[in-house]
């Protein structure tokens, strides 16, 4: 059973990170469905806040599964997926377990109560990694438990805590994560470096980000827009890390509307923000040490470029590896 349990949630943890940088202000939480004679019924995550939970995603896919019902796929409020599982599930997940990162919330807000849920539709047994520390949301443990569903708490626990770390950070502060496209020969320099499915993960990332930062001679030389265009999202705030406060207008970041633009020679700024992004590359890396708490690459498979990150002496622990269609994206923290 424990090789078994590790397993499953080992899946729901890959799912999660997949969105990791994209719920806020929501964690990442990710969810396995698995039948009675330990067969894999459904994957999910929460993919961006105001959306249905993972647990309800993955029932709502494991409920397809076993019934053949396809009128649930088509339905996307979390309201109306619970209704519906309430009414047609006729006993069909009995024999099912569920395994999730993070204990299922007890309360309603813009969506309903994934405790509550879990606990009318006969599941037998439930697996937690991390217990849930936001008061409002918390309890969902005891629900299933007062309901005489079976929990197993901290499974794999340090690995879906530190799936929960950003969210536990800008809970209590400001979340910080340092982005960069790289080669493999560490160039950062020069031509587009990674593919058109990382470019859009990246803007989906600003489109929930607070605030981005960016060096100010990339700013001159670069002259970007730093929307989220791609995602048809909404452009951050941007602060521009410069000792020279001079800059073309023109250049298009300066045109978006509704968009507030910081020119500054230090990080003070960022204390007015929650969820923050710093673009860059070797300059910024070192620039921003003191005030970064993840590290996100993407990383190409080519050569090419003439500078980036060849003089840099740094250790990182990997907390998640990933590829998508073409990159391999990883998530990391500085050793200190």
């Amino acid at each position: 059973m424990v090789i078994d349990s590790h397993f499953f949630m080992s899946l729901a943890l890959n799912e999660a990170w997949k969105y990791q940088g994209l719920t806020y202000p929501n964690p990442a939480v990710g969810c396995t469905i698995v039948g009675k004679n330990n067969e894999l019924l459904a994957v999910n995550a929460h993919k961006r806040a105001g959306e249905p939970h993972a647990e309800v995603l993955a029932l709502r896919d494991a409920y397809f599964k076993l019934t053949n019902d396809a009128s649930i796929l088509s339905i996307l409020s979390s309201y109306e997926i619970h209704d519906y599982l309430l009414a047609n599930h006729n006993g069909c997940f009995r024999d099912i377990s569920l395994y999730t990162t993070l204990e299922p919330c007890s309360h309603e807000g813009k969506t309903p109560s994934c405790a509550s849920l879990i606990s009318k539709l006969e599941i037998q047994k439930v697996f937690v990694g991390s217990r849930d520390f936001n008061e409002e949301a918390s309890d969902g443990n005891a629900i299933l438990s007062a309901c005489g569903v079976e929990v197993q708490e901290s499974v794999l626990q340090n690995e879906c805590d530190v799936l929960l770390k950003p969210f536990e950070i800008w809970k209590k502060s400001k979340f910080v994560f340092f982005k960069w496209a790289q080669r493999l020969n560490a160039t950062t320099d020069g031509s587009t470096i990674s593919s058109e499915s990382s470019r859009k993960s990246v803007h989906s990332m600003r489109n929930v980000c607070d605030l981005l930062v960016i060096g100010g001679n990339t700013v001159r030389v670069d002259r970007p827009i730093l929307d989220a265009r791609l995602v048809n999202g909404k452009a951050p705030d941007i602060l521009i890390i410069s000792r020279e406060k001079d800059f073309d207008k023109t250049i298009p970041l300066f045109g978006v509307e509704g968009r507030k633009v910081i020119i500054s020679d230090n990080f003070s700024a960022c204390q007015e923000y929650k969820n923050i992004m710093i673009e860059g590359s070797s300059k910024m890396f070192e620039l921003s040490k003191s005030i970064v708490d993840f590290y996100l690459c993407f990383l190409a498979p080519t050569f090419g470029g003439s500078s980036g990150f060849e003089k840099q002496d740094e250790k990182f622990e990997i907390l998640n590896i990933e590829k998508n269609e073409q990159d391999i994206i990883i998530w990391m923290k500085r050793e200190i």
